[in-house]
């Protein structure tokens, strides 16, 4: 199953800090940049932001040239700093008014289906930014009728009170990333929690959504943790769960642990729909909204 013969998950330590080696051959993708010109300029030009470029995703060429983006509303400056995350940190700027009908506009114009909107945490902000995902999804239906939305959305501190905000609004599908197992929260998302994390899911599910959640491998998870992680999502009432090899960004963020191959991956996948996922899309460049309209 894994090339080398051993366990294909990694022990935390065994193989530390591999940000700064080639990467193997599986983990290298043909970049596309001609075909995706078109989409970067327009999102220039309306001053849109997306998660592909601000968190550095491997996919971007290749989702570009495919005409299809993830949105990143409430501004490119989040106000958490996960060691893992590429996305700016800092003071944000005030949300933008025109946001929403600038998303709704650029999702028509490029014809999209399946919308895909998240944003940077606003903890600065009274409702965490709950309101302007609202807003979004209003002019995005009203611009793109029959389409459908799905929102990646922070954990709004907990807050269900500002998660009844977002959906409200109907959302397609509710998805909001685990990241990692519990023990690596203090050094992966230290602001974060596993728990208030499983609450989101749990609380649309309960609610009546589509749930989908994410998690990163190649951080230092042991098998013990992340197949019972796994179980966890699930039982919290995700039906839909990806799960990708983590890429440090740079030097200054979290380091790679291991980068598993795609036998792993295959291993997980499997073991995801025997714990019970409806669909799971697992591999080295899998992200949360990756192929999102199939998956």
């Amino acid at each position: 199953m894994h090339r080398n013969g051993n366990n294909p998950m990694t022990h935390r330590g065994a193989t530390n800090n591999l940000a700064g080696k080639r990467k193997p051959e599986w983990l290298r993708k043909k970049v596309v940049f001609r075909a995706s010109d078109p989409v970067k300029n327009e999102l220039r030009k309306k001053r849109l932001n997306t998660v592909c470029e601000s968190a550095r995703c491997p996919n971007m060429g290749e989702c570009f040239s495919r005409n299809t983006a993830t949105f990143m509303i409430l501004g490119d400056v989040c106000t958490r700093n996960c060691p893992f995350c590429a996305v700016k940190t800092g003071k944000p700027a005030l949300p933008d008014p025109a946001e929403p009908e600038k998303v709704a506009e650029m999702a028509r114009s490029m014809g999209l289906a399946h919308v895909v909107i998240t944003s940077v945490t606003r903890d600065d902000l009274p409702d965490g930014g709950a309101g302007q995902f609202a807003a979004t999804v209003r002019a995005v239906r009203e611009k793109n009728p029959g389409g459908r939305i799905e929102l990646l959305v922070p954990d709004f501190d907990g807050d269900n009170r500002l998660l009844d905000v977002v959906l409200g609004e109907k959302p397609d599908v509710l998805n909001h990333n685990v990241e990692t197992v519990p023990s690596l929260y203090p050094r992966v998302r230290p602001r974060g929690d596993f728990k208030r994390s499983l609450g989101v899911l749990n609380y649309a599910a309960v609610c009546g959504f589509a749930v989908k959640s994410g998690i990163m491998v190649g951080l230092g998870e042991t098998e013990e943790e992340l197949l019972p992680t796994m179980r966890q999502i699930r039982a919290a009432g995700a039906g839909a769960l990806t799960v990708g090899q983590y890429l440090a960004p740079s030097r200054n963020h979290a380091p790679v642990f291991k980068h598993h191959t795609e036998e792993f991956f295959e291993m997980i996948s499997r073991a995801a729909y025997e714990i019970g996922f409806e669909k799971v899309a697992a591999g080295p460049f899998v992200r949360s909204s990756y192929m999102a309209d199939r998956l």
